[in-house]
């Protein structure tokens, strides 16, 4: 049993930034971010992040992830990020290990986000659920993966809802009740937290509101991508497992065509043939070919 494999939530803490009370010169640089002043937040921040403050490591990382203030640069990024991990910031944990995932380093990324999932992140917990569910770079446990995606869609995170009604469709109804009664029993015993190194913003502190975050699950459509055609159906198998990670397939089906002594590997549903013309252009900038083409 599997559930659709990863996707887009990786923009969801793109604007999260953090702004404790305590440190009014972090606060300083959200304002001057909120005014689209980059340059002087990355400015006030840097001096505070090389001194040991979290919250202006971790804004620090976001503005390299993001390219705002300075260029892209995710290397940097994950150090500023990984620092305030270190001392138990809970976005930059979440943050990191999102990164971490989208770039490949999945067992490192779940790492982190195993951490923040028992904190109760909704984010973390739907993709660390989901990588229980599948097995993905982890022992495959798909009552504790249920347990988590079902937390998340108790907060009401959107995609967690998406991915519980898929899982429905699979699991048999003992595993899910068993998955409903562990995720009680961890509402119950939450994880113990951390002396916390830094405190965490106060509604009354303005803060950029984030993108919502999202595992993209698969849309109904007419069209999807052909990737290729394979002599074995084990090489289509794979390349998919390469791709499924990508923004542009998140949430989508494989879908092996035989045709006649080769496999076809089809990607989808999309909406739209402009819509799947558009995920061949994501993938192309990753050096992989491919076309839309009509569902039949």
């Amino acid at each position: 049993m599997r559930v659709f494999r990863w996707s887009a939530i990786f923009a969801c803490a793109s604007l999260c930034l953090a702004a404790p009370a305590s440190a009014q010169s972090v606060k300083a640089g959200i304002d001057a971010w909120q005014r689209g002043d980059y340059v002087s937040a990355v400015a006030i921040w840097r001096p505070l992040a090389d001194a040991g403050d979290a919250d202006a490591s971790f804004n620090l990382g976001q503005a390299y992830r993001l390219g705002r203030g300075v260029l892209v640069d995710l290397a940097t990024a994950q150090v500023w990020l990984e620092r305030a991990a270190q001392k138990d910031h809970p976005d930059a944990q979440t943050t990191l290990g999102l990164l971490l995932f989208q770039n490949g380093n999945q067992p490192e990324g779940l790492r982190w986000l195993k951490i923040s999932a028992e904190r109760g992140d909704a984010r973390a917990m739907l993709v660390y659920g989901t990588a229980l569910f599948n097995g993905d770079s982890v022992a495959q446990d798909p009552v504790l993966g249920y347990a988590y995606v079902s937390r998340a869609a108790a907060q009401g995170l959107e995609p967690a809802k998406n991915t519980v009604a898929q899982m429905d469709e699979i699991m048999p109804l003992a595993q899910r009740r068993k998955g409903v009664a562990l995720a009680m029993q961890k509402v119950r015993t939450p994880r113990s937290p951390k002396p916390k190194q830094a405190a965490t913003p106060t509604s009354s502190q303005p803060k950029p509101k984030p993108a919502q975050p999202a595992i993209v699950t698969a849309a109904g459509g007419a069209w999807r991508i052909q990737l290729g055609a394979f002599s074995q159906r084990s090489s289509a198998e794979a390349l998919y497992r390469k791709v499924a990670a990508s923004p542009a397939v998140a949430g989508r089906r494989q879908f092996l065509i035989p045709a006649g002594s080769v496999t076809r590997l089809q990607i989808g549903p999309y909406a739209s043939k402009s819509a799947a013309a558009a995920a061949c252009s994501s993938l192309a900038a990753r050096g992989q070919a491919c076309f839309p083409v009509a569902a039949r």
